[in-house]
């Protein structure tokens, strides 16, 4: 009964779409747990460079079923258009693509709200991406939210639709003097869903426990990272979803007996976008030339990421909150030609009192500052290496350093953005 998770183990952008393209040639089932559009996934390969929101990374080798779960909330509108985009490069996944009845709809006036929620927070915003993520998730537990399920039968959603809608154009245009959301166009576009997603909705639970019951390999694809979890995470900077294991059972339906193995993708150094605390970020020219070599701008918004140091204290907590089996570093070529690297090991107040744990409060991580191990950097190039062996030695006593820091292995390293452009240590997916 073999499930394997692939978690983001920091603050999300650390390369996962890559690392489950890379495991899916193993895999019966991908599936994604949680979050929303708000998460971008790239995918390079022999077929050209992909960009995904909703759609699992297994879509592009062929004997892969995706599913999307009940712990995702789904845009349609993005959902449909990521489908029509792949069939016109010629990638048609109308057989292949489920998904949960009990996934929640992100609607129209989610994203109003979102984005003039943000814009009454003025300097507070808290850097959410304006995509109706998070009021999805509230009405998901106001249990005033429209599922997947109901766009198959309108006419009882209807009814409803009105109640809702009245309430939330109340807020939408008495708190923040808004403009409403039209109810026949919202009508009309739940009944060109209906029409459209009609033959992808099911019951993506059973289908993923028969899976498992059979023996057939489910890679359970993870969004952002934990450090962004609803509980886990730097709150309130945070998503609204539990990308952490936890997440990965409830999200899916499945029983947490069912995981083998959970890996924690780790990028080679630490990045973020929006607000919340980064207690090693670089505000300095070594900063910069990390996010201009690596491209670090959001895959869904564009926005430039913060850039830090590999941060060891939150990887470690990540690691205890997680459990991983298994570690991925990737984008280890960014560190290419650096004189030293260096890794964050502690945090210190100003007052140097010494801060052993990943803080559970912001206003206490605020205040810490970075304590750093310098390593030497590497001249030779790691961009594209495939063999363990073939690591300069100074690259290869980092992955080390970090692998005792994390008391995880690092199983896999990435080594470019190509699907080839990787070493594999140790298989993650049993044969």
């Amino acid at each position: 009964m073999p499930a394997y998770a692939v978690l983001g183990a920091q603050w999300g952008d650390e390369g996962k779409g890559k690392i489950v393209d890379f495991l899916a040639r193993d895999a019966n089932i991908v599936a994604r747990f949680a979050g929303g559009n708000n998460a971008g996934h790239t995918v390079v390969n022999d077929q050209g460079t992909f960009g995904f929101h909703l759609i699992p990374c297994g879509v592009l080798w062929p004997q892969t079923l995706n599913l999307i779960g009940n712990g995702v909330v789904v845009d349609p509108d993005i959902l449909l258009q990521e489908i029509d985009e792949l069939r016109e490069r010629g990638i048609d996944i109308a057989d292949r693509i489920i998904l949960s009845e009990r996934a929640h709809l992100i609607m129209p006036w989610h994203v109003r709200l979102d984005e003039l929620a943000e814009i009454s927070r003025g300097e507070r915003a808290i850097g959410t991406t304006g995509k109706g993520i998070g009021p999805a998730y509230s009405d998901k537990a106001a249990r005033t939210g429209v599922r997947a399920a109901d766009l198959l039968d309108i006419e009882a959603l209807l009814p409803r639709l009105d109640d809702i809608l009245e309430y939330n154009n109340a807020v939408i245009t008495k708190v923040f003097d808004g403009e409403a959301i039209d109810r026949d166009e919202v009508f009309e576009k739940c009944r060109q869903w209906g029409e459209r997603l009609a033959r992808y909705i099911g019951p993506v639970e059973k289908i993923a426990n028969q899976a498992l019951a059979a023996g057939q390999h489910v890679l359970l694809e993870g969004a952002q990272g934990v450090l962004l979890d609803l509980d886990h995470g730097t709150y309130p900077f945070v998503t609204s979803s539990n990308p952490t294991i936890g997440g990965a059972s409830v999200g899916m339906g499945i029983s947490p007996t069912h995981l083998t193995g959970i890996t924690g993708v780790f990028k080679a150094y630490s990045t973020r976008v929006g607000s919340g605390p980064l207690p090693s970020e670089l505000m300095d020219e070594t900063g910069e030339t990390i996010r201009n070599l690596a491209q670090e701008f959001g895959t869904t918004t564009g926005r430039p990421r913060r850039v830090g140091w590999f941060d060891a204290v939150a990887a470690k907590y990540s690691a205890l909150i997680n459990g991983y089996t298994s570690a991925v570093l990737t984008r280890l070529d960014v560190l290419d030609g650096f004189e030293s690297v260096k890794i964050c090991t502690g945090y210190v107040t100003d007052d140097g009192e010494e801060i052993p744990d990943f803080p559970g409060g912001v206003a206490a991580l605020e205040k810490c500052r970075p304590v750093y191990e310098v390593v030497p950097g590497w001249d030779e190039p790691t961009a594209s290496v495939r063999r363990l062996e073939d690591l300069p030695a100074e690259a290869r006593a980092y992955v080390d350093r970090i692998q005792e820091l994390i008391d995880c292995p690092i199983d896999v390293i990435s080594t470019g953005p190509h699907r080839d452009e990787t070493i594999l240590v140790r298989a993650l997916i049993d044969a």
